[in-house]
């Protein structure tokens, strides 16, 4: 028996509903191949007829999630069968590139956003910015996107969707950031008497208290910069 289409309250529903086993699943960590591929990102959510092609599935999909959000229903009514019938797809569609709606919904997320940032693997300062100028692109994105707003404001209520996001999205982006002032540390370019993580948060926490505890703070151009600098002049080395 299927699930009905408001489904259970919160958000868990993972691979059932008939759906067909041992397919292959989107990559949440970089969305898979098929975003760049299909129909129109602007095309509203249940206008198509028939199934759309293979390589159009996953805009489908997101467009359909997309449009009833915007319409107002809440994720916890999204339901697999209710997102494929809006999509056009069938649900085995969905689930062989999703494993449920954790998933589905952390690469729409993904995709909405701006492009996670490529380093030079140089310049430590430069890597540096270039980590916080993508934190301060992301914090404008939200500010300017309704539906991404709204989207990471449900996201929060739902501790299993809320996991995966952090697990496959935030915990790889704070890596690379320590990394980074790891690296500077092994240069001489940061003091190496400090934690890691203690100097990883003087270097992000002023992005963060400006995109989540502070939204209407200002995320002004050259931010980024500002912040590197000014933090790095009291973490070089000392004589």
């Amino acid at each position: 028996m299927s699930r009905q289409d408001g489904g259970t309250p919160g958000i868990p529903e993972t691979q059932g509903d008939g759906a067909a086993t041992g397919g292959s699943t989107g990559d949440a960590t970089g969305g898979s191949t098929a975003r760049s591929a299909g129909g129109p990102a602007g095309a509203p959510a249940g206008a198509r007829r028939g199934r759309p092609r293979s390589e159009g599935v996953e805009r489908a999909v997101f467009d359909a999630v997309g449009g009833l959000l915007d319409e107002g229903v809440p994720l916890a009514e999204l339901s697999i069968e209710r997102i494929a019938r809006t999509a056009g797809v069938g649900k085995a569609t969905i689930y062989r590139r999703w494993t449920g709606k954790e998933e589905l919904f952390v690469d729409l997320l993904r995709s909405m956003e701006p492009p996670d940032p490529v380093l030079s693997g140089t310049s430590v300062r430069g890597d540096l910015v270039i980590l916080l100028e993508s934190m301060r692109e992301r914090g404008v994105a939200k500010r300017t996107s309704s539906l991404l707003h709204n989207a990471f404001a449900q996201m929060q209520l739902y501790p299993r969707l809320w996991e995966v996001y952090h697990h496959t999205v935030i915990e790889p982006r704070r890596r690379l950031s320590l990394d980074t002032v790891r690296r500077g540390m092994e240069q001489g370019e940061i003091r190496d008497d400090l934690d890691i993580e203690f100097v990883n948060d003087l270097l992000t926490g002023p992005l963060l208290l400006r995109t989540v505890i502070r939204p209407g703070a200002s995320l002004e151009p050259g931010l980024a910069e500002r912040v590197v600098d000014t933090v790095m002049e009291g973490l070089r080395p000392r004589d």
